[in-house]
């Protein structure tokens, strides 16, 4: 028995126990292989859901900023129009470097005591083609300009360009079009001094592609489009189609009472009595 536990105790102390200690280098090496497989499809599945959830966020923030600047130019409808009469709209659309571009004037006028008309507001919307940056599209400006914005001290020596800065609001557009509706036609261009019935706006900044004429335009489910009112107390006048009376039904004239208090005469003359001889 002692002889035994001896010869255990030294296959023990000498190291040549079965007992497994650890990993052999192939198999640490097919583990991390196996490992960053996994973390590498991991990353890349990670890396397409962040794209296309930043994709998502730039368009949802691109139509939010064109919706805003949709409203902008309602509020500047609304602002200068419903402060008096004498307001002129000027519309102008044009092609530039391919790009469809506009401009919308809003001016307001009044005459001083030697009876001249001055400004007394004016705001213009207009894009440009964008030559400072590296990206291909158009630029929208504002400008706020009049005689009732004007600093008396500041502004007295300064010239007309440099009173009517153009503000840039947002880059990137790659269409924007003013039309106004005309029937069942629209306008391109407004220089008339009554004022147009509506406009409508559109504005989009998706990708752009030629078209036959050379031009550049944008799909129709990428474009904003609004229709703005210029008056929205005005009086509408509707046309009422008058329907065919139904048979055996008659039409009541007699008690329809005239501008001079007399009873309209009806249509047909009522049938005479016969007379007996």
């Amino acid at each position: 028995m002692e002889s035994g536990g001896t010869g255990y105790n030294m296959k023990k102390a000498f190291g040549k126990s079965r007992t497994r200690l650890g990993f052999s280098l192939a198999e640490v090496i097919t583990s991390l292989t196996i490992g960053s497989m996994v973390l590498v499809a991991v990353l890349v599945v990670y890396n397409r859901a962040e794209r296309s959830a930043a994709a998502v966020t730039r368009k949802l923030d691109s139509s939010r900023l064109l919706s805003e600047v949709m409203q902008r130019i309602a509020e500047d409808l609304d602002g200068i129009i419903a402060t008096g009469a004498d307001t002129k709209i000027n519309i102008e659309n044009k092609f530039e470097n391919g790009f469809p571009t506009a401009r919308l004037t809003i001016t307001k006028t009044f005459f001083d005591r030697r009876n001249q008309e001055q400004t007394f507001e004016s705001i213009v919307w207009q894009t440009n083609y964008d030559f400072a940056s590296y990206v291909d599209g158009l630029v929208l400006y504002r400008s706020h300009s009049g005689v009732a914005l004007e600093d008396k001290l500041l502004d007295k020596n300064k010239s007309d360009w440099e009173k009517e800065l153009f503000v840039p609001l947002c880059s990137g557009i790659t269409y924007f079009k003013i039309k106004v509706p005309w029937g069942t036609s629209y306008l391109e261009k407004w220089t008339s001094t009554s004022l147009p019935p509506g406009i409508e706006v559109t504005i989009s900044g998706a990708e752009p592609f030629k078209t036959v004429g050379g031009t550049l335009d944008v799909p129709e489910e990428e474009k904003i489009i609004r229709t703005i009112a210029i008056d929205r107390t005005r009086k509408i006048k509707f046309t009422v189609e008058k329907s065919g009376l139904a048979e055996g039904q008659e039409k009541e004239q007699g008690n329809e009472p005239l501008p001079d208090g007399e009873k309209a005469q009806p249509d047909s003359p009522k049938k005479t009595k016969e007379v007996r001889r």
